[in-house]
């Protein structure tokens, strides 16, 4: 049968695929138009199927909080081009809305979110022509105060979430995300640093050929401020403070109790 423009422009509407593919949709599908979306659906998967093991390792995070809930969403395509469209946007704030709404977990919900919305996220592939994935995705709930940071802008890019409580302002939590972002910290402080990270630490600073020779008393003493300099380079709480770093977190919010962070880069290898 013959397939009219306003059957294409209908079909286009519905699902935002090109005019070219609605109408070879329509005419695999004799003009009914439940078996086309069938057609364009199976289409895009297919697609999706095919680019599965191309490179995506640009993209952005979504964040949300409502409550004391906290939600972040690393969602990966191939290029900047498609991470800035509408389609692919609104895709990363619909999967960030569904993590917000999968109950009353607290951890990983990687594998969750990647059940719910796979068949959506293949069907966008086959519609923009490149292979994506949600590849990180965490969802926190807290007694104390949940804090997000994204930062899109010029690049690398960059995704914060912060778990506190004890004594903040919301001010002091902003800071803190972007303390995170500039700063990197591995650990909260130097009680969470692994003794084995210490020891491995400890014996590449006395390795060093201008330390031998010298009376153990002395050599511990070094090994001591050199393990120390790594506590603050590496500790949330002991690194130079983003506002003045003449000081630290510890000292400008003694009572300010971080529980949990996370600081995420678009596509950064994960170990």
């Amino acid at each position: 049968m013959a397939i009219t423009a306003s059957q294409v422009n209908e079909l286009r509407q519905k699902t935002g695929v090109g005019m070219m593919d609605c109408k070879k949709a329509l005419v695999a599908a004799n003009g009914d138009m439940t078996a086309a979306m069938e057609f364009l659906r199976k289409a895009g998967i297919a697609k999706a199927d095919k680019k599965a093991g191309r490179s995506a390792s640009d993209g952005l995070f979504e964040t949300l909080i409502e409550g004391n809930v906290g939600v972040a969403v690393e969602f990966l395509c191939e290029t900047d081009f498609v991470a800035r469209t509408d389609d692919f946007q609104a895709l990363s704030k619909k999967i960030a809305r569904g993590a917000m709404d999968l109950g009353d977990i607290d951890g990983d919900i990687s594998a969750q979110l990647n059940e719910k919305f796979g068949e959506e996220v293949k069907l966008l592939v086959g519609k923009l022509g490149e292979n994506m994935q949600i590849r990180r995705a965490i969802r926190w709930k807290t007694n104390g105060m949940i804090e997000t940071y994204k930062h899109h802008q010029g690049g690398p890019f960059y995704g914060v979430m912060v778990d506190i409580e004890g004594e903040y302002t919301p001010e002091l939590a902003m800071n803190l995300c972007l303390h995170l972002t500039a700063n990197a910290p591995a650990y909260i402080s130097s009680a969470d640093v692994p003794a084995d990270v210490i020891a491995k630490e400890r014996d590449i600073a006395a390795s060093q050929p201008e330390l031998a020779g010298k009376p153990e008393k002395i050599l511990e003493g070094i090994l001591k401020g050199k393990i120390n300099k790594f506590f603050t380079q590496v500790c949330l709480m002991e690194q130079p403070w983003i506002d003045d770093e003449k000081t630290t977190l510890a000292k400008v919010a003694p009572k300010l109790v971080v529980k949990r962070f996370i600081r995420w880069q678009v596509g950064e290898e994960v170990k």
